[in-house]
């Protein structure tokens, strides 16, 4: 009896340990496991974080290179935009004063109509000329040279203005070239009516009386 009691108590102590030592062999790997796991969840959010992060950055580099939305966005657009600006407003600045010479006379008009006076007195001094022909020479000349070359900067202006207004310009352009083809048309009209002698006939000789007797009657 009392050696089986022995023998029993051995044979447990013997399990308990072992049983023990299994435990704890088990719960490392356990744990190795689950850290494990933890590990490959973090770094799947981890992916999927820069997953997101990449297609945000993509959306923004197309939205800024896009340049729909707001002009001048693009790096190649921005100089562009403003040399064409800067074109358009120098376009309507010359429309506005080639409409104002038309209008008010220029330096070239007036040489060009003292130089068709000079040759009317040349021609007339090589030859005999009806009276007519005299102030037609004199003064017809330099009259209808000085409307043609108004005419001719009035129509610059006309074509310079409507150039630029046939695209979308800032306002002060769109003012700027809209009044310098209000001036050119009216130029055009002014040298036409000068040309056309619509604001004054040419001038006359008074024709003297037949007979011809221009002393007072003998007493």
């Amino acid at each position: 009896m009392g050696t089986r009691t022995t023998e029993k108590q051995t044979d447990d102590e013997t399990t308990v340990p072992a049983q023990a030592a299994t435990e704890t062999a088990a719960i490392p790997e356990a744990t190795e496991a689950e850290a494990a796991g933890k590990a490959a969840a973090k770094a799947d959010e981890q992916a999927d974080d820069n997953a997101a992060l990449a297609a945000q950055d993509e959306a923004s580099d197309l939205d800024a290179g896009d340049g729909t939305d707001e002009p001048g966005n693009g790096p190649d657009t921005a100089p562009v935009t403003t040399s064409t600006g800067i074109a358009a407003g120098a376009g309507a600045v010359v429309a506005a004063g080639l409409g104002v010479a038309s209008v008010s006379g220029t330096w070239l008009g007036t040489t060009l109509a003292e130089r068709a006076n000079l040759m009317g007195q040349i021609k007339l001094q090589s030859g005999k000329a009806q009276a007519a022909e005299q102030i037609s020479a004199v003064y017809g000349a330099s009259w209808h040279t000085n409307a043609l070359v108004n005419g001719f900067f009035a129509l610059l202006a006309v074509i310079a203005a409507a150039v630029v207004l046939t695209r979308s310009r800032a306002t002060w352009v769109r003012a700027v070239a809209w009044g310098g083809l209000a001036l050119g048309a009216l130029g055009i009209l002014i040298s036409a009516g000068m040309y056309l002698d619509l604001f004054g006939s040419m001038p006359t000789v008074p024709k003297m009386p037949a007979g011809g007797g221009g002393g007072p009657a003998a007493p």
